[in-house]
């Protein structure tokens, strides 16, 4: 069935197979490697383009006002400011509106154009200037309990004076 000649190409084409198989393998597999690079680069360098145009862009005057005007709301003298405070909110005409005015120095006047830092620092400012009692009352050097013994100064939430053991003795009393 099998002739010796037969016998020999096979083991011809085994060993022929079993010797160029790694070969073969190690490059197909350098090849997707490197095409894997080529790809990496091209994106590098189109990345690289877009960055160097996005420099180039920084220095024009115009460009750096458009963006000071748009990330940072800057205005130029003269002009006026309007700021949309949420476009993807609608209003239901027959729900009743919220009132949120208010007069604390946290809240902002209508309308305003101050920058939100300069809020927050007049906020401090006016929270520096508050008077602010003494959360905690002085204790006596002799208090063994660490209680403080003074009586708050409100005579609403003061408590009530214990009514005197003996009453005071009448001089004209015989």
């Amino acid at each position: 069935m099998f002739s010796v000649r037969a016998l020999v190409l096979f083991v011809v084409v085994l060993l022929a197979f079993v010797l160029l198989f790694p070969t073969v393998r190690a490059y197909l597999a350098q090849r997707a490697d490197n095409d894997r690079l080529v790809q990496h680069v091209a994106q590098a360098r189109a990345e690289n383009e877009d960055l160097a145009a996005e420099l180039d862009r920084w220095t024009d005057d115009a460009y750096v006002a458009a963006q000071a005007r748009e990330r940072l709301a800057f205005v130029l003298p003269g002009d006026t400011a309007f700021r949309v405070v949420d476009p993807e909110t609608v209003h239901d005409p027959a729900a009743p509106l919220v009132d949120v005015t208010g007069s604390g120095p946290a809240l902002a006047a209508e309308g305003t154009t101050t920058p939100w830092y300069a809020t927050i620092w007049e906020s401090v400012r006016i929270a520096g200037e508050a008077d602010v009692a003494d959360p905690l009352p002085t204790l006596p050097a002799d208090s063994p309990t660490g209680v403080p013994t003074s009586q708050p100064t409100d005579p609403a939430i003061s408590p009530p004076a214990d009514p005197p053991a003996d009453p005071p003795a009448d001089p004209a009393a015989p």
